[in-house]
């Protein structure tokens, strides 16, 4: 029995109940279902818009498994899921939870996800072990500004996707309004599977599936009977209707599937088409992305969960249809190879880190090796995860999502395996079998994770000198939790920088090392990242460094060009070339590889300070026309010779300063959006739409990050507490001359 002790709240208390009792109900996991055929597992991650019902939904999943026997709420803050504090307290999800259950003799293992633009990294994470996803929609809404960012990236890892259309029991729920928006703004082909079905009050009762001709009633107190009705003629006009829309939906299968197009020129009627073969037809379509399949339902209200878990066994793939599955288990044969899409730091296991398994399979104690740190460690506990709960196991094969202690060293991005011999028996595979150069093996093997650049700068300190050591620890902790967190110590200044990807972000951080670490810290007014950009291009410059140290005596005389360059999308852009002119070709041609890498070294520290704002400059490449290097110059002197050469072509060229500029999409009521319009005026906003979405206005517009400081708030007065806004990064361009006499006036004349 747990007793309430008196500096406890109640509300704290009472989670800690419905978590005891959580662990003491789930269902075990036992050797037989972790053996199963890899075939019947479903590796899938949960992608949405902030607020559109994902933990809601994932919920519901774990209860109609069995895998939980009580349902938790996000706005009582006891679900399983959103277990962190802060998610808790503020109703979202802020960190992805992996979470595993079965249905219909399947194995899923899946990932919740967050809605919000901020923690877009823990997204994309994920998107590098899954083999499908689940893309919940606001049935009231329809496509909002943060589907079309999970859908973009889904589509860059070539994910199979279904759609499910929650909230249908609001009055404005529409699936006809999720479908159109599938087609306009996402160029998808949406397959409505189901029909809702209302009453005579327009009250959401159930669904009707389509593939199988049969009305969907659910019975119990919380959904657990899920009774199915097959339609028949006497149903009337709802039989009518469902013929009509299957007959649809067959018309535009046929379309997309030879297979089915046959089966049904042999048949007399489409009505005679067999279930078996619509669901065959639905997967084949699904699984090469030419359709999504759309479903719905009220998650909330315990309507369409079921069939929605169906419809991930029926139609998304399972591992041996996941490319990199196939890649991987080719390159690496039985060998184990796995990645690391996620790592937490728990106050009793220490570091947890997340493994999706490719191929071999891992075993309690096992010794692992990361190609990217190129170091050996060995696992203390293998676990099945059920968010911050697990379960230990002593084997798991590939196909499945781990979770492991004792890994100190690896990074996320890491790609896990036996040994050094795997690793290279590996790459030989791809450089020997696929012709591929050691660079593109890489590549392919997926090896680190491309981490967005921050937009947010602030300086944090600790409150006293005694917090400073556990500070640099949590900061530690949490940068390898979270890769979008950039942690930088300013030489300058002696301070401790924070970089991230929003307001929320930073405030997160903030409050997870004063509730997790205890360690009390001030935040800094936030910062801009502003970048800056060659004015006159190209520029050149010929730099000479003469320097004596005791007797030795350093000499380097070096000529760099540097042009402006916007690099395009999948175009790579280098650094630095050589000047093959037939007067430099010589010179160029007899620098050493190892000069070579000290040059770009020593570009590298220059281009991260540019002279107006001391902020990065990007879009440039630079091309190396003469060098001389004197005998017994040292490396040093080499890299302080170019970063010197380089800062001068800025001051010849000039730059200009960038910065970043926002999507911002506003959903209001009527009344406020003059209010709205007029506000966006004074912030230099570029409105591109205005449009209707159900009852609400939505507004499109592009506005400079450093005009949304705390727009939040003025949002909040501005509509009465009836707005909502979202926002992502969209590009940088350049600030006038009386906007950069202001940014310099307010950073203090820097």
């Amino acid at each position: 029995m747990m007793i309430r002790k008196a500096n406890i709240p109640l509300k704290k208390f009472l989670r800690r109940i419905h978590r005891r009792m959580l662990s003491l109900t789930s269902k075990p996991c036992n050797k037989t279902e972790i053996s199963e055929d890899i075939a019947k597992i479903r590796n899938i991650g949960i992608l949405a818009h902030i607020d559109a019902g994902k933990t809601t939904t994932t919920e519901r999943m774990l209860f109609y498994s069995g895998r939980i026997k009580m349902m938790g709420e996000v706005h009582q803050g006891t679900t399983v899921t959103d277990y962190m504090e802060q998610e808790r307290n503020r109703g979202i999800t802020i960190t992805s939870a992996a979470v595993t259950f079965y249905w219909l003799k399947h194995r899923l293992n899946l990932i919740d996800t967050p809605g919000h633009i901020d923690f877009t990294m823990e997204v994309e994470q994920a998107l590098h072990v899954i083999d499908g996803a689940v893309v919940i929609l606001d049935s009231s809404a329809g496509v909002e500004a943060q589907t079309l960012t999970v859908w973009r990236q889904a589509d860059c890892y070539g994910i199979p996707r279904i759609v499910y259309a929650n909230k249908m029991d609001r009055n404005d729920g529409d699936i006809k309004l999720c479908e159109s928006t599938l087609i306009s703004k996402l160029g998808a082909c949406p397959l409505q599977l189901q029909v809702p079905l209302r009453d005579d009050k327009n009250k959401l009762v159930g669904i009707v599936d389509l593939v199988q001709k049969e009305k969907c009633v659910w019975k119990g107190n919380r959904g657990e009977v899920c009774e199915r009705i097959k339609l028949t003629k006497s149903d009337g006009v709802l039989y009518d209707k469902t013929m009509t829309a299957r007959a649809e939906l067959v018309d535009r299968l046929t379309d997309l599937d030879d297979i089915l197009a046959d089966t049904v020129i042999n048949l007399d009627s489409i009505d005679n088409i067999e279930s078996k073969d619509l669901n065959n037809a639905i997967r084949r379509v699904t699984l090469m992305q030419k359709a999504v399949p759309l479903i719905c339902g009220s998650s909330y209200k315990n309507i369409g969960v079921q069939p929605l878990m169906d419809a991930i066994v029926n139609f998304l793939p399972s591992p041996l249809e996941c490319s990199n599955q196939r890649l991987l288990s080719s390159c690496f044969k039985d060998n184990l190879s796995s990645k690391v899409f996620k790592i937490i730091h728990d106050k009793q296991r220490g570091p947890v880190t997340f493994l999706r398994i490719y191929s071999g399979s891992l075993i309690k104690g096992q010794k692992i090796y990361s190609m990217n740190q190129k170091k050996s460690e060995q696992i203390n506990r293998l676990m099945v995860a059920l968010a911050d709960d697990y379960e230990e196991v002593k084997e798991i094969h590939a196909g499945n999502v781990v979770a492991v202690s004792g890994l100190k060293n690896v990074m996320t991005g890491d790609l896990i395996t036996n040994s050094n011999s795997s690793m290279n028996s590996a790459k030989n595979y791809l450089v020997t079998e696929k012709k591929l150069t050691d660079e593109e093996a890489n590549n392919l093997l997926g090896v680190g994770v491309t981490v967005p650049d921050p937009v947010f700068f602030c300086a944090i300190e600790p409150s006293s000198l005694k917090f400073q050591a556990p500070l640099e620890a949590a900061l530690n902790e949490l940068q390898r939790e979270d890769p979008s967190l950039k942690v930088i110590f300013d030489t300058d200044t002696g301070q401790t920088i924070l970089g991230g990807m929003g307001e929320l972000h930073l405030e997160i951080i903030k409050q997870r090392i004063e509730s997790e670490y205890k360690v009390e810290v001030d935040l800094g007014p936030l910062q801009i990242a502003y970048k800056e950009q060659l004015d006159n291009s190209p520029t050149k410059y010929t730099h000479e460094l003469k320097h004596v140290v005791g007797n030795s005596h350093h000499f380097v005389k070096i000529t760099l060009s540097a042009t402006t360059r916007v690099e395009k999308e999948n175009e790579k852009r280098e650094l630095l070339t050589l000047d093959r002119s037939p007067e430099n070709v010589a010179n160029v041609t007899a620098v050493s590889p190892r000069r070579l890498l000290l040059i770009k070294q020593g570009i590298t520290s220059g281009i991260s300070h540019g002279p107006v704002l001391s902020s990065p400059v990007i879009d440039i490449t630079f091309k190396l026309h003469w060098l001389e290097v004197g005998k017994g110059t040292s490396e040093p002197m080499l890299i302080a010779a170019v970063s010197q050469c380089v800062q001068k072509i800025f001051e010849i060229g000039g730059t200009v300063l960038l910065e970043p500029i926002m999507s911002l999409e506003i959903v209001c009521n009527e009344e406020s959006l003059s209010a709205i319009m007029s506000d966006l005026s004074s912030r230099r906003a570029a409105v591109e739409n205005i449009g209707m979405r159900g009852n609400s206005k939505v507004v499109s517009a592009l506005v400079p990050l450093s005009e949304l400081l705390g727009y939040s708030k003025d949002l909040r007065i501005i509509t009465s507490g009836t707005g909502s806004f979202t926002m992502e990064f969209c590009k940088y361009q350049q600030v006038s001359q009386y906007q950069l006499d202001k940014i310099v006036q307010q950073l203090g004349g820097i």
